[in-house]
């Protein structure tokens, strides 16, 4: 017989708005806090002490517009979000500063959140949802200098990139680009080239969130219908349907595989959170807390795998985070 699912291990309340998105810095060592940074729809970024369980700091810097992703740049001191005001922000925390050093307005209308990708000390590639309805453009950061902007064929028809995923496969090669379009296609973009390398119809309707694996070259998306499409890259660089898991209800806000590789989490709008080993895609657990739609899931960056978290923000403006380690 299966085990009950657990119930979170704590919840965090107080951002007195629904909840966008959540991103851990747990990674350094002791005496450091562990800290997860969410983003609210009031534009509000509230830095939560994962050991008093309270915020530390409110970050107030997108005009009270709802934030839709946040992200640290190499420690938490540095920190990237991006909002509804079309602003994607740059700040410093440092000694307990609250200061937006820079901005880049993006003058995208989507939710499409921005990735980043390290590719040197102190050097950052972001990709974006571009002002053209279709496009996507490559920046450097910290010098915001435009690398290239990806640009669909001539009636290619794929809508507006809805999730991006940067990645390389190791610190020599050549950066890449997943986006997941409106069309419900998945497109594998060459970045230096700005060029398309693959693409393949996932779903029937918009791709709401992607993950990739890159060392099993293989990933997973998900969108508003009920099905998972779990896909995989060939040494041509050629993306196949590997397979399909079928849901009991239909809606995926967000998809995450844990950094080891042996889970992923599933953000529903049934309110609920599956976790699947990823494998095999064999469905592990369902947790139910939330009473409204789950917006964002994030796992984690502890270094001892046994303090291994999964947070999960909701419609509902509370942020449970549970401890699953066990149970995989």
């Amino acid at each position: 017989m299966a085990l009950p699912p657990p119930d979170p291990q704590f919840v965090l309340r107080g951002t007195s708005a629904a909840v966008h998105t959540l991103h851990f810095s747990c990674g350094s060592p002791e005496p450091d806090i562990p800290l997860l940074f969410s983003g609210s729809e009031n534009g509000f970024i509230h830095v939560w002490n994962l050991k008093t369980h309270r915020v530390d700091t409110a970050l107030d810097g997108h005009g009270r517009k709802s934030v839709y992703c946040v992200k640290t740049m190499g420690g938490k001191d540095r920190l990237l979000s991006q909002g509804r005001d079309q602003r994607i922000c740059l700040w410093d925390l440092a000694e307990g500063r609250t200061s937006v050093t820079d901005s880049v307005f993006t003058e995208h209308v989507g939710f499409c959140r921005c990735s980043l990708l390290k590719v040197a000390q102190g050097r950052w590639l972001m990709a974006m949802a571009a002002r053209s309805m279709e496009e996507v453009q490559i920046l450097e950061l910290p010098s915001k200098t435009s690398v290239c902007t990806l640009k669909p064929e001539v009636g290619a028809k794929l809508g507006m990139p809805m999730c991006l995923k940067l990645w390389q496969l190791n610190c020599g090669s050549q950066p890449v680009l997943l986006a997941g379009y409106e069309d419900g296609s998945v497109v594998l973009w060459n970045v230096s080239m700005g060029k398309v390398l693959s693409q393949l119809i996932c779903h029937q309707e918009p791709v709401m969130s992607l993950d990739f694996d890159s060392e099993r070259a293989k990933g997973i998306s998900g969108s508003s219908e009920k099905v998972l499409s779990i896909w995989s890259l060939n040494e041509q660089q050629n993306l196949q349907v590997y397979k399909t898991h079928e849901l009991v209800n239909a809606g995926i806000s967000d998809i995450t595989i844990r950094p080891d590789k042996k889970i992923l989490a599933t953000a529903g709008w049934d309110h609920r959170i599956r976790i699947f080993g990823w494998k095999k895609l064999k469905p592990l657990a369902v947790l139910d807390y939330h009473t409204a739609t789950v917006h964002c899931v994030s796992f984690s960056d502890h270094s001892n795998p046994q303090e291994r978290l999964l947070a999960a923000g909701s419609k509902d403006q509370r942020i449970s985070v549970w401890s699953i380690y066990a149970q995989t």
